[in-house]
């Protein structure tokens, strides 16, 4: 066999030489070197990359395939104490079952555009996501809470025309990445410090630090390090009298039970929807949502699309579709304020079938059965000798900070022995947060009962005793 045969995988049909040879001929090119002629010759590899040979029956690679997943461990078989960002929160099978219909499942980005069902649904998520928000308008879903994040950020430059953006150092530090890099040489981002006893931001380093030229205060309640700032309506206060916006991340599972940040002042509040009904995933399962009260100076900086309803030619018929559409990337590609692709509009049905589902009553219970079960776990594990909890004046929901400090353990050695009885401890952030020692950040949800939190605590304290 050829070196060029070689190359050919079978799933892929213009590996086929032929078939290059022919695409070649139609764009005029004599190799495929000639496309990738702008590359420097030493930054191209030309050696065999180390790669085993393609498996070419399917069976085999099914085989394969097989034996790879096989060596997962999932919430299924095991208890996941894990969060940070995507949380095991109950789906309801009617979720499932909605969101896989073929009118919905199968269509990108909602096209065409006479798809009035699907416009019609995400409508009716933006409606009842705006009641659990107290906000009056909600974009269609971006891709998860860094891009929500990071645009709102953008957002408030645009609004305000200032540069610069005060971020709570309890932002996740992946969010904080990603703020970092969508507004690199847009907005300047400068970090503000917490209180240690109680995870609140610190007013007094917010104050020293807000200026003229200062966008937006942006900070999350509950915090990534599961914190709850009671401290809203005098940040907001601050802010407000610095001539910048409040804008607020907020987990939606939390508006249950906790006011909605518009009752303190927040101008934009965002956040990621993945609680209200959608699995974990590997890379998937998260959609960011922005929420602002219906002003033009809001309305009109939204580079997400929107979804509204209007009376038609008939009379009692309505239509649903894109409002303000002018002001998006897919009108005005080249001048519009930010570029917006593809959306999780699909999840965003899904949280509309969840919240439809759930009803107020619903979203308080859940709330309710998330703070009592974190409160019960929380308590248990500052009991064990070996343990010690950060922020020990705070006030928290759904996630707390464990520091395994005292036990002379590392948060991988405490986390591989919990995994010996099936259980997923606490996300490991004792790098990304070195000063609360060897910190775990543990999430208790609805789905844990009292006999999964007691499992951890046993588990816990026999890990840190060996």
């Amino acid at each position: 066999m050829s070196r060029e045969q070689s190359r050919v995988h079978p799933y892929i049909p213009n590996s086929v030489p032929e078939v290059q040879k022919e695409m070649l001929e139609v764009i005029g090119a004599d190799s495929i070197d000639e496309l990738y002629q702008d590359i420097p010759e030493h930054l191209r590899f030309r050696g065999t990359l180390n790669l085993p040979k393609a498996l070419v029956a399917e069976s085999d690679l099914r085989r394969h395939v097989q034996r790879v997943l096989a060596k997962n461990q999932t919430c299924e078989e095991n208890l996941s104490f894990l969060g940070g960002g995507c949380w095991q929160h109950y789906v309801p099978a009617v979720c499932d079952e909605i969101q896989g219909r073929s009118e919905f499942l199968t269509g990108y980005a909602g096209e065409p555009f006479e798809d009035h069902g699907r416009f019609q649904a995400l409508f009716e998520y933006e409606s009842m996501m705006a009641e659990l928000l107290d906000m009056d308008v909600v974009n269609v879903p971006t891709y998860d809470w860094l891009q929500a994040a990071s645009t709102s950020i953008r957002m408030s430059a645009r609004i305000t025309g200032r540069g610069e953006a005060l971020v709570a150092d309890t932002t996740s530090p992946e969010r904080m990445s990603a703020i970092n890099n969508y507004c690199k040489g847009i907005v300047k981002i400068t970090s503000v410090g917490r209180c240690p006893d109680t995870g609140r931001l610190d007013l007094a380093d917010l104050a020293a630090k807000l200026n003229e030229n200062v966008a937006c205060v942006y900070f999350e309640n509950p915090s990534y390090l599961g914190c709850i700032d009671d401290r809203g309506q005098n940040i907001s206060d601050m802010a407000h009298n610095a001539g910048a916006l409040s804008v607020v991340g907020a987990d939606p599972i939390s508006l249950g039970i906790l006011t909605p940040p518009s009752q303190y002042g927040a101008d934009i509040v965002c956040g990621d929807i993945q609680p209200l009904g959608m699995h974990m995933q590997f890379g998937g399962g998260q959609a960011g949502y922005i929420a602002t009260r219906d002003e033009e100076r809001f309305v009109m900086e939204y580079p997400s699309r929107l979804f509204g309803i209007e009376s038609t030619s008939e009379p009692g018929e309505y239509g649903f579709g894109d409002v303000t559409y002018g002001r998006t990337s897919f009108a005005e590609r080249e001048t519009s304020k930010e570029f917006i692709g593809t959306a999780t509009a699909l999840w965003g049905i899904t949280a509309g079938v969840y919240l439809a589902l759930a009803g107020p009553e619903g979203m308080k219970d859940v709330g309710q059965t998330i703070l009592q079960n974190s409160l019960y776990a929380r308590k248990k594990l500052a009991e064990l000798p070996g343990v010690q909890l950060p922020f020990p004046e705070a006030h928290f929901f759904k996630e707390f900070v464990v520091d395994f400090g005292p036990s002379g353990k590392t948060v991988a050695e405490i986390n591989e022995r919990l995994l010996e009885e099936g259980i997923f401890g606490g996300l490991d952030i004792s790098k990304s947060f070195p000063e609360l020692g060897n910190a775990a950040l543990v999430c208790v949800t609805e789905v844990h009962k009292k006999a999964d939190i007691d499992s951890l605590v046993d588990a816990l304290a026999a890990a840190v005793q060996a």
